[in-house]
């Protein structure tokens, strides 16, 4: 039999995750802290977006396995899946997950499965642990592990399930517990650790990317200072057998990517060397961008910011390089920026720039700044360009070479 499966946060990871649960079978009792998220889900609409979840929320309320709850109801596993973001000195935040350990401690049970999935620091599984050894002191087995995801925004429902896991608990038997809870659903490896070994993973696999985007991004300052072209450099460099440069652009962004390497060097800041100074890259990266745009602003040239959101065809603006850029240019240069952000119907709040359809935005004179490759752009007929400055980030409008 299935156990039932609580999950505290309905965001980009728990509301799939919920939906695709309570597709395979699983009673799924969705918890979240917004009334208005709550609501919004109630009537069957997502508030993401992301193939098929919207079908399989339907699906699951119709059918009454997927629950919506303010509270966490009891159930044998618990899966916690809230922000943590960064504070103001890129120290992590775990006050949502703090909270939601919180929340759930009434429901818990004997032989009761805590699952943490927030991206966290080394250690945060066992201060969770604790913390609800606190709350019940009275519960003598209770199982708490970590369970990160590895998905793609975009493919969240395929990765959920195709993708390897690695599970990590803080006794050997919730390591046990937390493996055979996720082979239920997981057509990938699950592969068992314990919990610190498990969070530094995820922190691993993050920093590994933004490492080698700033390595990617460095090489585009350096290229554009001898005029050379970064993109035919890299497309030669990767013919060696053992060369995979990443791809360069404006900087990095999403909630991995751009947070977890600061969560990793926090667990050893004086080891820490190679991933502060990615980030510096990655600072860097985004200050000559704008510095380029601005100089074309301050020749008088309207700028048009091709895409906000973080990558290319999701509405996703977390830690987005693309809507920090094109923020700080319509701040300075007010009246003189335009956005075109296909997967948005609103500008988002504090842009300060209208949000045009491309249509719009080419129908005037104006500078184009290529900040995210949506599909979309790729379509644009070159002879909307022609004429114009371009400040193409990702590469997107280049005239392909064979290779």
């Amino acid at each position: 039999m299935l156990p039932r499966v609580t999950i505290l946060g309905l965001g980009y990871i728990g509301l799939p995750t919920a939906a695709l649960l309570a597709s395979r079978g699983f009673r799924v009792q969705g918890v979240d802290s917004n009334p208005a998220v709550l609501a919004r889900l109630a009537s069957g609409r997502a508030h993401i977006a992301e193939p098929e979840v919207e079908a399989l929320l339907e699906r699951g309320l119709r059918t009454g396995l997927l629950t919506l709850h303010a509270e966490p109801p009891p159930a044998e596993v618990f899966l916690i899946a809230v922000p943590t973001p960064l504070g103001p000195d890129h120290a992590p935040v775990l006050e949502h997950v703090f909270a939601a350990a919180r929340a759930l401690a009434p429901a818990l049970a004997e032989e009761n499965l805590v699952l943490l999935e927030s991206t966290s620091p080394i250690g945060a599984t066992a201060r969770v642990a604790a913390l609800l050894g606190a709350l019940r002191p009275d519960l003598s087995a209770l199982h708490v592990a970590y369970g990160p995801e590895r998905v793609l925004p975009g493919r969240i429902l395929t990765e959920l399930t195709e993708n390897d896991r690695v599970a990590g608990g803080l006794t050997p038997e919730a390591t046990r517990r937390a493996v055979d809870f996720y082979r239920l659903f997981v057509r990938g490896a699950v592969l068992g650790a314990d919990a610190a070994t498990a969070e530094m993973v995820k922190l691993a696999e993050n920093a590994f990317r933004d490492v080698n985007i700033a390595f990617a991004n460095e090489l585009s300052l350096i290229a554009e200072a001898q005029g050379i072209d970064v993109w035919r450099v890299i497309a030669l460099a990767n013919r060696h057998p053992r060369v995979n440069i990443l791809r360069p652009g404006p900087g990095v962004g999403g909630h991995c990517i751009a947070v977890d390497p600061w969560f990793l060097a926090a667990a050893a800041p004086e080891a820490a060397r190679l991933i502060p100074a990615a980030r510096a890259v990655d600072a860097a990266k985004r200050a000559h961008v704008i510095a380029r745009a601005a100089a074309l602003a301050e020749a008088g040239e309207r700028l048009i910011c091709l895409g906000l959101a973080f990558k290319a065809d999701v509405d996703d603006l977390r830690e987005s390089p693309a809507l920090a850029i094109a923020t700080a240019l319509a701040r300075r240069f007010p009246g003189q920026v335009v956005a075109v952000e296909p997967h948005l119907a609103a500008p988002p709040e504090g842009l300060a720039a209208p949000l045009l359809t491309l249509e719009q935005a080419f129908a005037a004179p104006g500078a184009v700044l290529l900040l995210t490759d949506h599909a979309a752009f790729a379509r644009i007929p070159r002879a909307w360009l022609e004429g114009r400055a371009v400040i193409d980030t990702r590469g997107l409008f280049r005239d392909e070479e064979t290779e």
